[in-house]
């Protein structure tokens, strides 16, 4: 007799599934490394496996080396595609064993593009099948999973999936063939260096260059700027002339002359109550925005964290662009059992006993999901970040239920033999919602107990010289808003292409710059292929792409479409190689040069520092080698940037490493700095310490991240245990 086969997308929404629905504790078992569970709804047999994320992947087909253009490609394995991705063979390799005994399959990975791709391709090259049943949840909730296997749909969400798959193709050949122009342009002119373009990353990127040049072009123009302070009922005020700023000086001194000990008398009050309604609740780029202004947490950081926190139940799917709560959602039984974690039981019985209990909900919407809410289950082992996240978005849902806040806006007017100034100041007068979102500064203020034609008491005059300034960079969640509000990319890839444009080196920092090889990449694809740059032509496919969520257009139609203008395109590019490749040389050099140096050596004291590739990967010595012979070694599989700065206690330079799916770290480069000792009492704790591997006494080694616990059998047995100060 058969089962169902339900597919998870990852192992850990895998054991929420077959526990949500089993009738009875599942039983866990193994396929190699690969955990499925067996289980019984409504006394019938299923069986629960997972996916791992993506296990297919584009890949050009009957590849003849790095050739452009490529417009023939299939769907393969995807650790047959990219070698990090080699465990999802056991993966594929277990749906393959599992599927033998199915006869119903059930898709159950995240209800939107992605998930939707996901779960076709695995039942098209994993089941063999070309339909299959599909649930659809917005969280992981025990409740929520049950109701959706009662009502599944009997066939995949075509719409989605013929969307997921469209954008999958558009970006492949985007991506593949202008990376591969540019990088072959660069090599034909002398140097190698992959270099990228895509869909999204070239506009994404033009944005930024655009503001770069603006600022670079930037003039300072002087200006100035007249205040009167004084002592106004008992309160210290500084009002500003109302005209703002002066470009003339002579100008702002034939004020200072008028008003050079004359009297400061109130001409007019002008008192306004605002009430400031309450948030809405968080769709993913206002959540990005808020975890980074709030915390620094970057938004691709706050993607991982809101994933994880799905997965486990605790939040509903965060990649959501609905700033709306479900009218299915019962709304008094959530509080409740948000009520049972003791820092939020305060605040929701005040809110239980209003009589309108009604979130304040925003204009964005999402067919797919609400927008991203806490599901009530109580947070198990959250750690740093993940505190902040859940609590923040459990503070902005609470809150959008809150009263409105109240505010004083307070304007005075203050006349000077005939020149006016002004001074604005507020009062809240009712928090409202702000003592639940307490992120927000509400702090009250008294406002001055003023009357009009009141004498300003001791004025004094002062006039300020300034400059202009150029206009303000942006930040990484400040880009995300911009792609947002522009229709570019989606809410889930904004991070992700954010991510590739620091990798690539095409930009840096945290106020974001970009680099002479960003620059000259953006510059190079307007010249010669404006397309790969144009904002329109990806709006355009984006919009495509929404048609074909909403029945209106075939994908093949979309896919062509794109086919026949990026033939146009890099034909245009191809005539003219040599001249992009030359172009792009002279900006590899400059920024490899710029990122490789990290400042003097601080052995000899008289080369630099910088960093080189040998045979076992990057490492640091000095340019002056062999006269002077320092080296350093750097850790693998990492992006190493200057840090632009010494260490305050060795001196030696500070080192940014950047590593896939980690937070970039700041260290110094000297692994015997002081900074990274570890005291004896805390050595003692490890001594005589076995490998669990080869049962050999673990020894300490340093790196340039610090001390660690390491096999002295290395490379044989590559055991490391981190060394805990606490």
């Amino acid at each position: 007799m058969g089962y169902d086969l339900l597919v998870a997308e990852k192992p850990i929404a895998c054991k929420k599934i077959a526990e949500s629905l089993s009738d009875n504790k599942p039983k866990k078992l193994m396929h190699g490394k690969v955990p499925y569970y067996e289980i019984a709804i409504n006394g019938e047999k299923a069986v629960v496996g997972s996916a791992v994320g993506h296990l297919f992947s584009l890949k050009e087909k009957n590849g003849n080396g790095w050739k452009y253009p490529v417009f023939d490609y299939e769907w393969k394995e995807k650790y047959l595609v990219d070698k990090e991705a080699i465990n999802t063979k056991e993966f594929i390799d277990a749906l393959k064993e599992l599927a033998k005994g199915a006869d119903k399959f059930t898709v159950c990975t995240d209800f939107d593009e992605e998930g939707s791709t996901i779960g076709k391709e695995i039942v098209e090259y994993v089941f063999r099948k070309k339909d299959a049943r599909r649930m659809k949840f917005s969280s992981l909730t025990k409740e929520e999973l049950q109701e959706s296997y009662k009502n599944v749909s009997k066939h995949l969400d075509w719409e989605q999936v013929y969307a997921g798959e469209a954008r999958h193709e558009l970006d492949f050949l985007y991506g593949v063939n202008s990376s591969r122009a540019l990088t072959l342009a660069v090599k034909s002119a002398g140097t190698f260096k992959i270099l990228s373009a895509g869909r999204v990353q070239g506009p994404a990127l033009k944005l930024l260059t655009d503001l770069e040049k603006k600022i670079k072009k930037f003039k300072p123009e002087p200006y100035w700027e007249i205040s009167l302070k004084g002592l106004l009922s008992k309160t210290q005020i500084e009002a500003f002339h109302v005209k703002g700023r002066f470009k003339d000086k002579k100008e702002a001194d034939k004020v200072i002359k008028n008003t050079k000990d004359k009297k400061a008398i109130v001409e007019k009050i002008d008192k306004k109550i605002i009430t400031i309604n309450p948030p809405f609740p968080f769709d993913l780029t206002s959540l990005q925005l808020e975890a980074y202004k709030y915390f620094n947490i970057s938004p691709k950081q706050t993607l991982a964290i809101t994933q994880s926190l799905y997965v486990r139940g605790y939040i509903t799917y965060p990649r959501t662009s609905s700033q709306k709560v479900p009218a299915t959602l019962n709304i008094k039984k959530l509080l409740s059992n948000l009520n049972k974690q003791e820092k939020y039981s305060k605040i929701i019985d005040r809110l239980i006993s209003k009589n309108n209990l009604k979130p304040n909900e925003g204009p964005k919407s999402d067919p797919a999901h609400p927008a991203c809410v806490p599901t009530g289950e109580i947070p198990k082992n959250l750690k740093g970040r993940e505190i902040q996240v859940y609590d923040l978005i459990v503070r902005r849902f609470l809150s959008s239920f809150g009263d409105k806040a109240k505010k004083e806006n307070m304007n005075i007017k203050i006349g000077c033999n005939k020149e006016q100034f002004s001074f604005s100041c507020s009062k809240i007068l009712e928090k409202g919602w702000m003592e639940i979102y307490t992120f927000v500064k509400s702090d009250s203020i008294e406002l001055p107990d003023v009357k009009e034609n009141e004498e300003v008491k001791n004025p004094k005059i002062l006039l300020y010289a300034k400059e202009t300034q150029p206009p303000k960079r942006f930040t990484p969640a400040s880009i995300i808003k911009e792609l947002d509000e522009k229709n570019l990319g989606t809410k889930s890839t904004r991070a992700l292409i954010l991510d590739t444009l620091y990798q690539r080196q095409y930009i840096q920092e945290k106020s974001i710059q970009v680099t002479d090889i960003g620059e000259a990449v953006c510059d190079t694809l307007e010249e010669y292929v404006p397309e790969l740059v144009s904002e329109q032509l990806t709006r355009h496919f984006e919009e495509e792409l929404e048609q074909i969520r909403e029945n209106k257009k075939k994908k093949e139609e979309v896919v062509d479409e794109a086919k026949t203008i990026l033939k146009k395109v890099l034909k245009n590019f191809k005539s003219n190689e040599d001249k992009v490749g030359k172009k792009l040389l002279k900006a590899v050099i400059e920024t490899r040069n710029e990122q490789e140096n990290l400042g003097l050596c601080p052995e000899c004291k008289k080369g630099d520092l910088t960093i080189r590739r040998g045979k076992f990967g990057k490492f640091v010595t000095c340019n002056t080698y062999p006269k002077c012979k320092i080296t350093f070694s750097l850790p693998s599989n990492t992006l190493i940037l200057p840090g632009k700065r010494l260490c305050e206690i060795c001196n030696y330079p500070i080192i940014k490493i950047i590593k896939k799916a980690t937070r970039p770290r700041e260290t110094c480069l000297n692994k015997e700095c002081k900074s990274k000792e570890i005291p004896k009492e805390i050595l003692k704790k490890y001594e005589g310490k076995k490998c669990p591997k080869c049962q050999s006494e673990l020894i300490v080694r340093k790196s340039v991240y610090g001390s660690f616990l390491a096999c002295p059998k290395y490379p044989k047995c590559r055991h490391i245990e981190q060394i805990k100060l606490d």
